[in-house]
């Protein structure tokens, strides 16, 4: 058989979709106007449990789901959007290039689409230029872009809008472009898009954009997955080199859905990488879609948070349902959204996080170790379960109490054998001391029962700590 012809046609389309690649990523380079960002540069710490910068500083994890933020919000919507999510405390903000709500045919708030002809190789730049504004106020504020280069409908369309539009060669050239872009910005990169991967062609197109990406920054940002509710990135990714920490989807399903158990699964996994909970329970969602059920409120928000912190997560993302869409009267609301996008920034849950943040920040977090071990007797089951965390020097320990249950605790664990213990209550972000105890004791909250959550917090006496929750960096550092 001749395979000169066929080999003369591969040799071709490489050298085509390299030219593509390569004339993408210099239209990339040439037309992006992003000023060089502030914000350090973000890495996997030495123990692969958590994120730290360049300089080994602990880095907190807090995301807001902004999926449509490129898409719907205008310039002065985005700055007042992104202006209260750095003064609540957030650091990440979690928003699609290719949005899900009809990212392809309808225009962004500017008036332009992404795509000529809805062909990833050919970039609108007066898109990319709405996008760079966003992205250079959110690095002005502290804040890092959790950039997702597409929703999953662009390739696989399961369901929602699409049409599916990827390659593995156009996807390797997209990722490149993007990468090339926003190389000196503040990202952290996530694939995937609410869908999981299923046929050879789509881990084809994932594993090419994510290399990409990685061409065209160089390496310079943490890759990650965005899978559908119930699954983690580590199903299918977590021994791709690529794939810098885990994220896992636990979803609106339910209340009460115990995410740190898929927190425990991803921890246990070698090698070590950081995990944490993407795309929780969202304030004001409808539970399992049905808004005749009801909807889950701060309670739920912090459950999860709390839940999945300590059971080994490196951070947490938080989701309001009227602000992931951007919804307000006069749009088409998804899933029963009811509340205007500006007035939900309000919604407790939002502020709770940053006091969450201040908890872990008050305290050298990254020595925490999950540890139920510290719980004498039953941490309880369901909605009531206690989830407990120990720094790895015995300096401290916290442990949550979602219903406010009462706990009997093991105090021989800490260093000195003894603690100072107060009770954080999440919903105000404040600390009452309770006393200095030894050997085992019996802590009980001042209120119990569904939305009465509280945080035992324990210190060795010898240790040198500031009160529980007391501010250490400035909102969206």
């Amino acid at each position: 058989m001749n395979r000169l012809p066929l080999l003369r046609q591969v040799s071709r389309r490489n050298f085509l979709q390299f030219s593509a690649t390569a004339l993408l990523a210099s239209l990339a380079k040439s037309c992006a106007q992003t000023v060089p960002h502030p914000n350090p540069s973000l890495r996997i710490d030495s123990s692969r449990r958590w994120l730290t910068t360049a300089a080994g500083q602990p880095f907190f994890y807090l995301g807001d789901t902004a999926w449509e933020l490129f898409h719907r919000l205008n310039r002065a919507e985005a700055d007042r959007y992104l202006q209260d999510r750095a003064s609540k405390g957030f650091t990440v903000i979690q928003a699609v290039v290719l949005a899900e709500l009809d990212g392809l045919g309808q225009p962004n708030a500017e008036g332009n689409l992404p795509l000529e002809g809805h062909d990833p190789t050919r970039p609108n730049d007066a898109y990319f230029q709405h996008v760079d504004y966003i992205v250079e106020q959110a690095a002005a504020l502290g804040l890092y872009v959790g950039m997702l280069p597409t929703w999953g409908d662009k390739w696989r369309k399961g369901w929602g809008v699409g049409p599916e539009i990827f390659t593995p060669e156009n996807a390797e050239t997209f990722g490149a472009y993007l990468g090339q872009r926003y190389q000196n910005q503040p990202i952290i990169w996530i694939l995937g898009g609410d869908r999981n991967p299923e046929t050879a062609a789509h881990f084809a197109i994932i594993r090419a954009m994510a290399k990409g990406l990685k061409q065209g920054d160089g390496g310079r940002h943490l890759l990650t997955y965005h899978p559908v509710g119930g699954s983690s990135s580590a199903f299918w990714f977590h021994q791709d080199r690529w794939l810098d920490f885990n994220l896992f989807q636990s979803g609106h399903s339910a209340t009460d859905f115990p995410n740190y158990q898929m927190t425990q699964a991803n921890y246990q996994l070698r090698p070590a990488k950081p995990n944490l909970d993407g795309e929780p329970r969202y304030e004001d969602h409808p539970i399992n879609w049905q808004p005749e059920v009801g909807r889950f409120n701060a309670f739920d928000v912090r459950q999860a948070a709390y839940w999945s912190m300590l059971s080994g997560a490196c951070g947490h993302t938080y989701g309001n349902h009227n602000i992931w869409q951007m919804w307000q009267p006069g749009r088409g609301p998804i899933s029963a959204a009811s509340t205007p996008w500006q007035e939900a920034l309000n919604h407790p849950g939002a502020a709770q996080m940053g006091y969450m943040r201040r908890l872990f920040e008050s305290r050298p977090y990254q020595q925490l170790v999950p540890d139920q071990g510290l719980i004498l007797g039953n941490a309880g089951e369901g909605p009531e379960a206690i989830r407990s965390a120990v720094a790895q020097d015995g300096s401290f320990a916290l442990l949550y109490t979602p219903m406010g249950k009462a706990v009997t605790v093991d105090l021989t664990r800490l260093s000195s054998q003894r603690a100072n213990a107060f009770w954080y209550d999440p919903r105000q972000g404040t600390a009452q001391p309770i006393g200095q105890f030894s050997a085992q004791q019996r802590f009980t909250p001042a209120s119990s029962g569904r939305g009465q959550d509280w945080l035992l917090v324990l210190d060795d006496p010898t240790g040198q700590f500031s009160a529980p929750g007391a501010q250490v960096s400035a909102p969206g550092a």
